[in-house]
């Protein structure tokens, strides 16, 4: 096949965005990493931090170890607070959320990173993991450049009015809810 030059495409005005992924139905993580794969394919530098997954083993974690350098995986979360056998209290859950948005911090005004992924945070802010001042505090305070995005269900009407961009992604219908396990490479 003949090699063909494609344009690429710059803004006038570059702008940090400010993106949501929420909603009830499967692929907001996934949706996330596919704008990380994005931008490894330009060179940008991206950190994800798990707020709420952490303890079972995902695909997504050796994969994104194949876009390194350009792409960084933290996950700090003991696993879904209160569901499926969690035998972590919720204080336990608290301290890692600190813990996790103390490194947020860190990373998103290091310098060193182009986009910032907060996967789960919304969640984490619906458990109360989290308060929502202290989302804002990240919303309101972020560099000027850099891209911040959001994902989990249930994202909160104020982190909501303070992005530029919100999906919400929506179930129709789930191999889950007809007795079908979840699926290796398709859902974890």
């Amino acid at each position: 096949m003949d090699e063909v030059e494609l344009k690429v495409l710059e803004p006038k005005k570059k702008v940090g965005l400010i993106v949501v992924i929420t909603g009830h139905g499967k692929g907001k993580t996934t949706s996330a990493l596919g704008i990380a794969l994005r931008a490894a394919g330009y060179g940008m530098k991206v950190c994800i931090i798990g707020f709420m997954k952490g303890d079972m083993y995902s695909g997504e974690i050796d994969g994104i170890k194949k876009l390194a350098p350009n792409v960084e995986l933290h996950l700090t979360g003991k696993g879904f607070c209160g569901i499926k056998g969690d035998s972590y209290t919720h204080k336990e859950h608290r301290d890692n959320a600190q813990d996790a948005l103390k490194l947020a911090k860190e990373k998103m005004f290091s310098g060193n990173y182009d986009i910032v992924i907060l996967d789960e945070i919304n969640n984490a802010l619906k458990l109360k993991l989290i308060d929502l001042s202290q989302v804002l505090d990240l919303i309101d305070n972020k560099p000027l450049l850099l891209h911040l995005i959001l994902t989990g269900r249930h994202a909160h009407p104020e982190v909501i009015k303070r992005a530029h961009t919100v999906t919400e992604v929506k179930e129709i219908k789930h191999a889950y809810r007809q007795g079908i396990e979840p699926q290796k490479g398709i859902d974890y």
